[in-house]
């Protein structure tokens, strides 16, 4: 019997238009009422994937079409995000490929698609945006072909059929030249080249968790794709764990994913994607569901390992528990277990100090996005900045990671990009200029040299230069990296800052604070040009007497403080600075506040 389900992910480059062809397919599928409202990105679900504009955890929808039920995973397309897209690989029979007809494919699109191409899954490629005046589908095409090769497709996955089109204007045609329609083309491609389900109705029932997610009133949902049989509500399941132990539960409740909404449904035969709740609290990623106790365990994705790691622990300066809920060291661990649960990148240790828990993710942008998360649940956390896990080889020689670095920049100002990456330890691998005027280089970097890079690309190319990553190998050490060569102001009074003290200050440096704030001893209110840290007074006020007037102050001009957001802030931080994050607030602080204990350590430092 044939199973008409196709099962395919959707893998882009970060803007490349991933999100806004889900859209179109779930207009084409008829999720939309004829006079309902239009959801744009409708598959950005959390206000951070919104705000930022990118993926950042795998979800999927279904559309129906002509008889057909197509199941779509939206996949992240930022590096830091892969474990999200490894885990789905297991979900999906096919991957849609999608690339930018003016730029081609881009780093995370090589990333993502190496995982589908090792699973064996045959990709469609779609030319997105070649309605743009610099759009050039045919050389994307060859590009693309360029990097089949390189990343060892087999012959199958090469002879990919290729569609172009537009997703924000809703059509695609097999050649640039047909006629623009809509997208019954790209849907006809689906049903033909995805291929069915590997998935059998007789077989017992048994399914690999590929997701998890959460509903309020049975706790935890187990997603997957059926591999055999069919499962309903009442059905006894058993749960296998990774580790071997098995757990025996009933099924409370069944979902399906289509259009927009989640909903209950009667069941999940075998090929579709399901999810189910089972009333396990710790059901968890990559364990196996099966009908019997003597069920084999279905093999799990290899997932690549963390390579940075910081420091989280409890908000001890001054101003604690003035703007957060959750602000004790087991609300935050309890909080950090819950995200290791959901997301299997991520890892939580303890440390010997009371309230500091390490986390170890792919990269600094997972993390901050942690971060940023929590506060806006109502936590309130300091950060230390990242640093790499180092590992040592059979002969003892440190080794640490190295990532491939991809930039994008006007050609101007490639002898200053060059020449940063240089003083970051990177090695140039290619360069080369576009009929564009931009540059694209490409160099192996230690990990180390990528935290805190992209604030100073942006400032070195006005704003024009892009960047992207991918962990490369774990290589010997290459030294030592100095990443900032400015010091700090730090306060060495509490109180809130007036126009008065900080115009002095000004003098000295770039202000991070305006008047006004509330700071603290040790608090960073500056950045000093020398290298090193300047104890200021930004609270000190005008003494008034007959000669001077307290109205002179309010026609005073500074210059607007330099505001860090949250990524920016964790890699401007040295190792001897934390961030604060409270749900109002981002401060920049020395790890230890008193200025003479910090004496003393500096002193025993050095002895």
């Amino acid at each position: 019997m044939s199973l008409n389900i196709r099962n395919l992910a959707i893998i882009a480059h970060v803007d490349h238009g991933k999100t806004t062809l889900v859209d179109q397919l779930l207009q084409a599928g008829g999720t939309y009422r004829d006079n309902q409202e239009k959801q744009e990105r409708a598959m950005d679900s959390m206000d951070l994937e919104r705000e930022k504009g990118i993926t950042i955890k795998a979800k999927n929808t279904a559309i129906l079409w002509e008889g057909y039920t197509i199941n779509i995973v939206d996949t992240p397309g930022h590096a830091d995000f892969g474990a999200e897209v490894e885990r789905v690989m297991k979900m999906v029979d096919g991957v849609l490929l999608v690339v930018d007809a003016t730029g081609g494919p881009q780093a995370q699109t090589r990333f993502v698609l190496r995982k589908a191409l090792q699973e064996g899954l045959k990709p469609i490629v779609v030319v997105n945006k070649i309605d743009r005046e610099l759009a050039t589908p045919m050389k994307v095409h060859d590009m693309v072909l360029e990097l089949f090769l390189d990343l060892d497709a087999s012959e199958d996955q090469f002879e990919a059929p290729f569609l172009y089109g537009s997703a924000r204007d809703g059509y695609f045609m097999d050649s640039p030249d047909d006629e623009r329609k809509d997208c019954v083309p790209l849907l006809k491609k689906i049903v033909e080249y995805v291929p069915e389900p590997d998935a059998s109705e007789d077989a017992p029932f048994s399914m690999l968790v590929s997701n998890i997610d959460w509903d309020d009133y049975v706790g935890r949902v187990a997603i997957g794709k059926v591999l055999g049989g069919t499962v309903k509500k009442g059905d006894n399941v058993w749960l296998l764990r990774k580790d071997g132990t098995k757990v025996r539960s009933k099924v409370m409740k069944t979902f399906s994913y289509s259009g927009l909404a989640t909903q209950d449904s009667e069941g999940g035969s075998a090929g579709g994607i399901v999810g189910i709740a089972a009333g396990i609290e710790d059901i968890d990623i990559g364990d196996t569901l099966a009908a019997s106790e003597d069920a084999e365990q279905l093999p799990f994705v290899a997932i690549d390992p963390p390579t940075v790691q910081m420091e989280f622990s409890i908000n001890d300066g001054p101003l604690a528990g003035k703007d957060g809920k959750h602000v004790t060291s087991r609300a935050i661990y309890d909080r950090l277990m819950r995200e290791v649960k959901t997301n299997i990148s991520i890892q939580v240790e303890e440390t010997g100090q009371a309230g500091v828990f390490k986390v170890s993710a792919r990269g600094a942008m997972q993390i901050a996005v942690l971060v940023e998360t929590m506060r806006r649940e109502g936590f309130e956390v300091l950060v230390s900045r990242p640093t790499v896990i180092y590992r040592r080889d059979d002969d003892g020689q440190l080794l640490e990671p190295f990532e491939t670095l991809y930039v994008e920049a006007p050609d101007e100002y490639s002898q200053a990009i060059l020449k940063a990456l240089n003083n970051r330890k990177g090695m140039l691998e290619n360069m080369e200029v576009e009929a564009s005027g931009r540059t694209l280089i490409q160099a192996k970097i230690p990990t180390r040299g990528i935290i805190g890079f992209e604030s100073e690309l942006v400032t070195l190319t006005s704003g024009h230069g892009i960047m992207s990553h991918l962990f490369d190998e774990y290589a010997p050490h290459a030294g030592e990296i100095t990443t900032r060569i400015t010091g700090t102001l730090v306060s060495m009074e509490k109180g809130v800052t007036t126009t008065y003290s900080l115009q002095a200050l000004e003098e000295r440096g770039i202000l991070l604070v305006g008047p006004g704030e509330e700071v603290y001893t040790g608090m960073l209110v500056g950045e000093n040009p020398r290298a090193d840290d300047l104890p200021v007074n930004p609270v000190k006020e005008k003494h008034l007497d007959n000669m001077r007037s307290a109205g002179k102050d309010k026609t005073s001009k500074l210059s607007p403080p330099k505001k860090f957001s949250l990524e920016r802030a964790i890699e401007y931080i040295e190792q001897d600075e934390l961030v604060e994050a409270t749900p109002n607030h981002l401060r920049l602080r020395k790890r230890i506040l008193d200025p003479h204990e910090r004496k003393r350590m500096a002193k025993a430092a050095k002895a």
